[in-house]
Formats: structure tokens, sequence, C-alpha cells
């Protein structure tokens, strides 16, 4: 799993060779690629090259959120037709939520199908699905006889999602949603570019996971280490003040922890700080 240099050093290289700065920064090495060099370049691969360096310059501390903002800007201009478009993380115990959206009334949508276990992204998380899943008529559609007509009372109509793989065997990591005030807008939409950019986002996404729990990683390593040197502290100063040996001196910490309920890092703290004192 990539840790945060990693990935930064990724990214960095991916931007430098999208725009052509890398080697001296005069944009003009061979091989390299620009969106404004290229007036060629059709409007859908624009798009997800601009998406790359969208996905690739968002700074490692934004996190998940960071990254599925990026995301869902990019997915509602990819489908212009969409009222709203959300995100959907679909935890390791099989729940829902909702982190990002293009306007709050997507998230009562998203509710409405995390309530009801109906619904599109429902169907699109699940292994079984081809990963994109789609309603036309939520008002009159047998599938949804709970989430339709409730939705529909929310001024939207139609309806489709995209799970993140799609075509993968284990449950998805989520789905994007677009949601339709005129279901003339889902006949326009183009299933492959969506699918495209549903496969973009779950890389992102685990990769700003891998971000997130590195950091973590690190934090609590950090924590462990500075909690055994202060308690190393404590233990010595009771080792010199109480004439104990290092277990009986640990032993005194356990039991004024056990005593005060209070963890033995934070007595042990309070003994290094305050050892005139004692």
């Amino acid at each position: 799993m990539a840790t945060e240099d990693e990935w930064h050093e990724a990214r960095t290289r991916f931007v430098e060779h999208e725009t052509g700065r890398g080697r001296g920064g005069n944009g003009d090495r061979a091989g390299s690629v620009s969106v404004h060099a290229q007036p060629d370049l059709g409007p859908l691969a624009a798009e997800f090259v601009g998406l790359s360096l969208d996905l690739f310059s968002v700074p490692p501390e934004t996190g998940v959120v960071g990254v599925l903002e990026r995301v869902v800007r990019r997915a509602a201009a990819i489908v212009p037709s969409a009222a709203m478009v959300s995100v959907t993380l679909r935890e390791s115990d099989g729940t829902f939520h909702t982190p990002v959206e293009t306007d709050p009334l997507a998230t009562r949508a998203d509710g409405i199908q995390y309530d009801t276990g109906e619904g599109p992204c429902v169907e699109a998380t699940a292994s079984s699905s081809s990963g994109f899943t789609a309603s036309t008529d939520l008002a009159h559609d047998d599938r949804y006889p709970r989430f339709g007509p409730r939705v529909v009372d929310l001024g939207l109509t139609a309806v489709c999602s995209t799970g993140m793989f799609p075509g993968g065997d284990p449950p998805r990591l989520g789905a994007l949603n677009y949601y339709f005030r005129d279901p003339a807008g889902l006949a326009d939409v183009d299933q492959d570019a969506m699918l495209i950019l549903a496969s973009y986002a779950a890389v992102a996404l685990h990769a700003a996971r891998g971000v997130e729990a590195e950091k973590l990683r690190s934090a609590q390593l950090t924590e462990a280490l500075q909690s055994r040197d202060v308690i190393g502290q404590a233990k010595g100063i009771l080792m010199e003040r109480r004439g104990a040996d290092a277990d009986q001196a640990f032993d005194i910490l356990r039991r004024a922890s056990q005593d005060l309920n209070i963890k033995i890092r934070d007595i042990a703290r309070t003994i290094a700080s305050r050892r005139a004192e004692l």
C-alpha cells in the first residue's frame, strides 16, 4: 500500500508529465501530454485527462472527501442533464452513507435508498450487478415500490447509478448516483463514460484510503513510542525514590491506574512532569 510520500511523488510525476513541465519546465519534451496543447482532443478524452490531473493534484491531506468532491464535479460535467450527483460509500459491515453530493437533496434521496434497501445505488454496489442500474420512471417502477414514490415526492423522476468497481467480483466500494428531474435526460447518457468514471473514482478512493491508513498507523506508532518513553521515565523515578526494581515500579503504576481509573501513560506523564515535587 502506497505511503503518503510515494503517493505525493507519483502525483508530482504525473502532473509534470501531463502538463509538460518536466525536464527544464519548457513544456516541449518528447512524449508530454497537455490538454491545452491538443485542440483535436475529443470532449470525452479531455474530460478524463482533466479528471486525471484533478485527482493527481489533490493534496494527500485532503483525504477521501477531497478526492470524492473532485469526482462528483467531473461526474456532473460528464452528465450535464443530471439535476444532481452524489457518491454512495459502502462500509465493510454493508451499511451505506453519502459523503459528498452536488445538492443536499441528493443526500435525502440516497437516504431513502438506504432506508428501504431499494434503488439503483443499492443494486449497483452488489457483486452480481453489471455495474450500471437505472430507472426512467420511478413513480411506476415495480422494482422500487417503496423507494420510487418517495423520491418522486422530492421532484426527482429518474435515477441511475454506476458501481465502483464495475465488473468486480467482491462488493463494490460504493456507487456514483445521478438524479434527473426529467427522465428524458437519462436517455442521452453515455453508460461507458459513466462506468469509466466510476473506475477512476474507485482507484482514487482506494489510493486516498491507503494514504489515510498510513497516516493513522504512523500517528499510532508515534503515540506508542511516546507512551513507552514516558512510562520508562516514570519507572526510573519510582525505582530511584522507592528503591523498587523495574517490575515493582511498573506494578505501582498499574495499581494506581486501576485505583484512579486513569491510563498508565497519563499517570506516568504526571510523575515525569512533576518529578521535583515527589
